[in-house]
């Protein structure tokens, strides 16, 4: 649960950290299968359905990115993203229905771990209203010395910006073209087993790693069940299936807002590091 001032702090920022949620046994033993995923990956040499591949990632030595849709190649990740401390905590802020839209976990391996571009988490899936976080799961200490995120506070209050580039989806924005001043940008650092929570139209994006020590953050998409993906849905059942507290609706929520065309169109192997490869306006270098 959160306190009133953890709750306002949300509100006012559009981001939040919560320390201690997680046990050192619970986070280890998820950084056990998270570690035989990464040993896996030595039998594969390009992006798939499971993994995003750093550059330079050979059998010799895997380097893993991201593993995609996490809640579904293990079940220690479900256990760990529905337990009732995480859920009862989002419900302070989202309400009592709750659905999954996605899960991920990215990983910054020590030394070369990729950076992540200025961006909102809305423009990559607009629905119907803006009722939507994303939870960030410490496996390991998230400081800015190992490139934990960036938020830009109240940036959640703004414009859903523009995240193309010559008509293109690129996942990213220009912020010299969007007007935003990264200065006032602040460091959302985590230690293990405790949470990070933005909301999904807070800017914000993270530094390669260049330390000694590696930054794996198992992050989950969590919708208001009254929420409905401007992109649709071509199997309810299965949409209704991602509810994860309440029950369905068949009634959804309309908050006036703009949509930027064209939608994302999510065509590479890769991921949003995949996406966001052609950006020019680049903000975080990767050596």
């Amino acid at each position: 649960m959160l306190s009133q001032s953890q709750i306002e702090i949300y509100q006012q920022n559009g981001f939040l950290s919560v320390e201690g949620v997680f046990s050192p046994q619970q986070i280890a033993a998820v950084g056990a299968v998270v570690e035989e995923f990464v040993e896996r990956s030595r039998e594969i040499t390009d992006h798939n359905d499971i993994y995003d591949l750093e550059p330079g990632h050979t059998a010799e030595q895997p380097r893993v990115r991201r593993l995609k849709n996490t809640i579904a190649l293990h079940p220690v990740f479900e256990e760990m993203a529905r337990s009732d401390r995480l859920l009862d905590t989002v419900a302070c802020l989202l309400g009592p229905e709750i659905r999954l839209h996605g899960s991920k976990l990215n990983m910054k391996a020590a030394e070369y771990g990729s950076p992540v571009q200025w961006h909102q988490d809305f423009a990559f899936y607009p629905h119907t209203n803006d009722d939507l976080l994303a939870v960030g799961i410490a496996l390991d200490d998230c400081l800015e010395e190992n490139g934990c995120m960036l938020m830009l506070p109240g940036s959640h209050l703004g414009p859903i910006m523009d995240h193309h580039q010559d008509g293109v989806f690129v996942g990213a924005i220009d912020p010299r073209h969007e007007g935003v001043d990264l200065s006032h940008a602040v460091p959302v650092p985590v230690h293990a087993g405790g949470i990070t929570i933005h909301h999904c139209r807070t800017l914000h994006g993270s530094a390669q790693n260049v330390s000694t020590r590696p930054r794996r953050l198992f992050l989950l998409e969590l919708a208001a069940v009254d929420a409905f993906p401007v992109l649709g849905s071509s199997d309810l059942d299965a949409f209704n299936a991602k509810i994860w507290r309440g029950g369905p609706t068949t009634t959804y929520r309309v908050k006036q807002m703009d949509i930027r065309l064209p939608l994302p169109k999510h065509a590479r192997a890769g991921s949003i590091y995949e996406i966001q490869t052609p950006l020019r306006a680049k903000v975080f270098a990767q050596a």
